[in-house]
């Protein structure tokens, strides 16, 4: 039996970092996400997954770690504030590692990424089954034209050249 399954746009959010750096932390509520994802026996069939974060929304929880970084800086975020990834191919290895490659738009440039997609768990909460996702992937800052570079006490670069994104997404049935 396959159950077709939806993002739970309030109960998914996304973390964005540099080197060691949280740049910011994009709660669901006030962004979008859509998608869905085919289960057959507890195992995955098939998935498409899109989200638009919101930079630029002073709704959302950001966290800035650094005071020299400022997410305006590094994103542009007065003339580019939505970050879009919409999913194209969805490959299984196993049963809770996937990838998915798709179309990754920042600051109005579209480049194909690579992602992982980590299946955390399926849980029956309150008569509701839910299943959890973690996608994570690495993108070359410069590639989408994120080329602030300020530099460090010692000399050093500041910023690492590799954007972290950790999206958390909750499906439900």
């Amino acid at each position: 039996m396959t159950t077709k399954w939806t993002i739970d746009s309030n109960q998914s959010d996304a973390l964005i970092k540099i080197r060691h750096s949280i740049i910011a932390y994009l709660a669901g509520t006030k962004n979008k996400f859509d998608g869905f994802l085919d289960i057959k026996n507890n195992e995955l069939e098939n998935a498409s997954i899109t989200f638009d974060l919101d930079i630029n929304n002073k709704d959302t929880k950001l966290e800035q770690v650094d005071s020299h970084l400022k997410l305006n800086d590094l994103f542009d975020t007065k003339a580019h504030p939505i970050i879009s990834f919409k999913s194209t191919s969805f490959q299984k290895v196993n049963k809770n590692i996937n990838f998915i490659k798709g179309n990754l738009t920042v600051k109005n440039i579209t480049k194909v990424v690579e992602l992982d997609a980590e299946l955390l768990g399926i849980e029956t909460y309150n008569g509701s089954t839910k299943a959890t996702f973690e996608i994570t992937g690495n993108i070359n800052r410069k590639d989408f034209g994120l080329t602030l570079n300020p530099h460090n006490h010692s000399g050093g670069l500041a910023l690492g050249q590799d954007i972290k994104l950790v999206a958390n997404l909750e499906f439900s049935a």
